[in-house]
């Protein structure tokens, strides 16, 4: 390894710390409104089963986000006022694949509603984190194709607890079905004939790559962003950026993005965006979807 490789290793650690930092939200009841007992009261866990909930559900079920807005989801635990809001709902819609570590705690509180785990028949794929231990990837809402199951599991599961309001239910899945099914298309077309190796900040992007016949490398290669920088990591991540070409290094929102940018300055790219879409934003899943895709046509294509 070069003066100048260990040089920018030694630069990269120093901002570690800073690598993680993110946007808390402040007072976690601003996330839930009037209660209207006529309508199926839902809870979902994060942004994304937020949303397709609420295209699912519109105006016969009340939605709220259980999530903080600017909060990441994966070390995140809920407060007291948050399990209590929760034990009156008729559903709670997770994404599973033990992404929302606190499910287990709330069952031992004798809930009475239904947990709904949006990965029921999904194939699940395991990777290593920085310790080489065999972990399960959580981020099937990254692929449009399993995004589409998880938006049927929700609309069968407030089928079977409202079954009055099912044909509603199933129509509105229908049509949202047809947006990601164009958003399939669309991804699947553009990024078809390009390269195929990218970088990512962490290892959020595998059932993507999988979909889309794609290779992604990461800065951080365990499931959440807080994982550790090593200097063997570092030091394998620019020479796989030299040695492919590469000039993008992808980082993510709520990202310091220092550690990025100074791969990018050695291998002589830049840093582009790449969302996993934990954090909580007013753009929709098809808007953010399609950003990633831009990003990434940029750099592949």
């Amino acid at each position: 390894m070069n003066l100048q490789i260990k040089l920018a290793i030694i630069a990269i650690i120093t901002v570690i710390p800073l690598s993680s930092i993110v946007v808390y939200g402040t007072n976690s009841d601003q996330r839930f409104t009037t209660i209207d007992n006529s309508k199926l009261q839902v809870i979902s866990s994060f942004n994304p089963l937020y949303e397709f909930s609420k295209n699912i559900g519109q105006e016969k079920v009340d939605v709220v986000l259980l999530l903080p807005v600017g909060v990441e989801p994966h070390d995140w635990e809920p407060t007291i006022k948050d399990v209590q809001r929760m034990q009156k709902s008729d559903l709670i819609i997770i994404n599973g694949i033990g992404f929302e570590n606190w499910v287990n705690n709330l069952q031992e509180t004798n809930y009475s509603g239904k947990i709904i785990d949006t990965s029921l028949g999904i194939p699940t794929m395991n990777s290593n984190d920085e310790h080489f231990q065999k972990s399960t990837d959580p981020h099937i809402w990254l692929n449009p194709v399993y995004a589409k199951i998880q938006v049927q599991n929700i609309a069968d599961a407030f089928s079977q607890s409202d079954p009055k309001n099912e044909q509603y239910y199933q129509s509105n899945a229908a049509k949202y079905l047809e947006k990601l099914n164009s958003l399939d298309s669309k991804i699947r077309d553009e990024l078809s004939g390009c390269n195929h190796d990218f970088v990512s900040f962490h290892n959020a992007f595998s059932y993507f790559a999988d979909e889309y016949n794609l290779n992604q490398h990461t800065i951080i290669s365990s499931n959440d962003s807080h994982g550790e920088v090593t200097a063997k990591t570092l030091e394998n991540i620019i020479s796989t950026s030299r040695e492919l070409d590469l000039k993008v290094i992808f980082s993510e929102e709520n990202i310091d993005t220092r550690t990025s940018n100074i791969i990018a300055n050695e291998i002589g790219g830049k840093v582009l965006i790449l969302s996993p879409l934990e954090v909580s934003s007013d753009e929709t899943y098809i808007s953010k979807m399609t950003q990633n895709l831009e990003n990434l046509k940029e750099a592949l294509c």
